[in-house]
């Protein structure tokens, strides 16, 4: 059997038996972890199933943002092109999504090491540890404490956490550094194109995977510098990086980096400048050792890539746990990339060395060791895989539900496991959404914290005023709710009306406003001279601002939702609001001509309309950053099919 098909017939097994210890999750439509992040992806590709093909404006999150900021492509449109082709629920196509890409990551490590090490038997080793064990959990207590059965932190944080796209990024991660090992070593078009076409899925699908394609990708492109001294290698690396970032120019885009980095002090917390200084000063150190080692005697690229790799995963996630080192993001979720560098590390050494008798018995010793981890996980390995068999009991969908059939057109403030779940069956709008990614307006966290966190209830119902919101979901401790957010729910009682209670720990209230809906007619002289509000507290300039809206012309505008035509009637200084996140992409015109649209002082959209009664259609075009990335995009994958056939024409 050639060495290729030996590999491949490898590869097959070790999916196979991955699918094995997973089979639950092929069968899953709902999980029993109703605290699960994974709601959000089920909901988001669900609506995106259903507006198919690209919604470009999301409505129903964060009282609307772009829909490319909320998350990168990938999983939303293999979830929603699965559930829509196959006929399955967004949810049952979620689990069959993630868990296809569980069991093709193992496999994707077996061709990792096999490309570096060219070792059958080190790259079995590394797949069935990576399969098995999570070093992890040893190094770190609280990590041990929170997986028990000792399941390996790729599946327990997919399974519990609803880490879906991380570990479906990492799963093709193997595959992308395996294809880039071969093509920076040598010119193969086929091997160039798919180096960069899995390197773009890698960053398509999850930005934490992406965080560590930066991490990794530099240190492989280094130690193969290093081995084959040829300058090629950084040429070859350039244009792999470029063709990456062309396949997904057409959503990666300026702004979208802006926003990211942006909200992510909302979902992580800064990082240090010393801790930068420290992270830069290793990977000096670490050039410097191997270049001079190098030099001297020579050096194999896979080894210097599995200590790097290994060494700067360390470095971030313990470094981080245990003096408090914060490079970017959140470290503690790279532990399973930590624990793959780390495996594949020992793999290694364990096949290099297992030729000197006195280090054999080690290696022996510390393998029978990782049995009782490997056999305390295979003993439960479904624990973490367990169904929900009845969500109609769930206070998560019993409220989605009566919202939909009672309230359609109301935006909403849900909170917790509600808010994660709000849009998985149902178009409900909500002033918040599945999780602080994409939030184009930065005061919608400030209000979130007051809302759920200040025992006012003047401040709050204030601030809900502010955002649209007309009906407010609270659970207290009592309720199935998850997270109970709400630190004082009682406040609410007797300030506003009741208009839903279950009984068992979840109510409804509704939120007054004068006219329904997101649209006002106001005068322009009301809110001059108001700014956004000044922290959480400011009741001063949000009652201003309520004020405007609720007490300002006798005016009721209609509002066509989907399509944001509003119909109203306008005197000299007056002007429309909409209570809907004001974006540079959005344009006014009413009979043809373009109106004047600005930011209000809580980010909505403010139009001067022309006196009389006018309809005014709200359009989302497509910004100039995502029609020029489009057209790269084009343009790189065009020359991703060209190398792909290259070998056929070149011979």
């Amino acid at each position: 059997m050639s060495p290729c098909r030996r590999t491949l017939v490898d590869s097959g097994i070790i999916f196979l038996f991955t699918c094995l210890l997973i089979a639950p999750l092929f069968k899953m439509e709902y999980g029993a972890h109703w605290g699960s992040i994974e709601s959000t992806f089920i909901a988001d590709a669900r609506m995106l199933r259903e507006h198919l093909l690209h919604p470009a404006w999301q409505a129903l999150w964060y009282c609307g943002t772009r829909f490319d900021y909320i998350y990168p492509p990938a999983l939303r449109y293999g979830t929603a092109l699965i559930s829509l082709l196959a006929g399955l629920s967004t949810a049952r196509a979620y689990h069959l999504y993630i868990g296809f890409f569980y069991a093709l990551g193992i496999s994707g490590v077996y061709l990792l090491v096999y490309a570096g090490s060219r070792s059958r038997p080190q790259a079995w080793l590394a797949s069935i540890g990576t399969a098995l064990l999570s070093p992890a959990l040893m190094l770190m207590e609280n990590f041990r404490n929170d997986s028990p059965y000792w399941v390996p932190q790729r599946l327990h944080v997919l399974a519990v956490y609803g880490e879906g796209p991380h570990i479906s990024s990492l799963s093709i991660l193997g595959f992308a550094l395996a294809a880039c090992f071969v093509a920076l070593r040598e010119w193969t078009p086929r091997l160039f194109a798919a180096a960069g076409i899995l390197c773009a899925a890698v960053v398509a699908t999850n930005f934490y995977g992406a965080t560590a394609l930066a991490l990794f990708f530099p240190i492989l492109a280094w130690a193969t510098w290093l081995e084959v001294r040829r300058n090629s290698v950084w040429l070859r690396s350039a244009a792999i990086a470029a063709m990456a970032y062309g396949l997904c120019a057409v959503w990666l885009t300026p702004s979208y980096l802006r926003i990211t980095a942006l909200n992510m002090r909302w979902v992580a917390e800064s990082s240090k400048s010393s801790s930068i200084a420290i992270a830069i000063g290793c990977a000096v150190i670490f050039g410097i050792v191997t270049f001079m080692i190098a030099k001297s005697r020579g050096i194999r690229a896979w080894p210097v890539f599995l200590a790097g790799a290994a060494s700067f995963t360390s470095i971030y996630v313990l470094g981080f746990h245990f003096l408090d080192l914060r490079v970017t993001g959140d470290a503690n979720r790279l532990a399973p990339e930590m624990d793959m560098a780390l495996i594949l590390l020992v793999a290694c050494c364990a096949v290099s060395w297992w030729k000197m008798p006195r280090v054999r018995i080690l290696i022996v010793i510390l393998l029978g060791a990782a049995c009782y981890p490997a056999g305390q996980y295979l003993a439960h390995r479904r624990s973490q895989l367990l169904r929900a068999h009845s969500i109609q009991t769930r206070p998560e969908f019993q409220v989605a539900k009566w919202m939909a059939e009672n309230l359609p057109a109301a935006r909403a403030f849900p909170t917790g496991s509600i808010r994660y779940w709000y849009n998985a069956w149902y178009d409900n709008e909500q002033s918040d959404g599945g999780s602080n990614q994409g939030l184009l307006n930065q005061l919608l966290p400030v209000a979130y914290w007051q809302i759920t966190q200040g025992d006012r209830a003047d401040i709050a119902i204030a601030w809900l005023q502010a955002l649209g919101v007309d009906a407010v979901i609270v659970s207290d401790k009592q309720s199935e709710e998850i997270y109970h957010d709400y630190l004082h729910p009682e406040k609410f009682q007797g300030a506003l009306p009741e208009v839903y209670n279950d009984h068992k720990g979840v109510i409804i209230y509704r939120v007054p406003h004068r006219f329904p809906g997101i649209a006002r007619v106001v005068n322009r002289a009301a809110l001059t001279g108001i700014g956004p509000p000044q922290g959480g507290v400011d009741l001063e300039t949000l009652t201003r601002y309520v004020s405007a809206l609720d007490q300002g012309p006798d005016s009721q505008p209609a509002v066509v939702r989907r399509g944001f035509d509003v119909a109203a009637s306008v005197s000299p200084g007056q002007v429309v609001l909409l209570q809907e996140t004001f974006d540079p992409a959005w344009h006014v015109y009413s009979d043809g001509k373009p109106l004047h649209l600005q930011q209000d002082p809580l980010g909505f959209m403010l139009v001067t309309a022309p006196i009389g009664l006018h309809t005014m259609h709200f359009q989302f075009e497509t910004p100039l950053e995502n029609r020029v990335g489009g057209i790269l995009t084009l343009v790189t994958c065009l020359l991703a099919v060209t190398l792909l056939l290259a070998r056929r024409a070149f011979r």
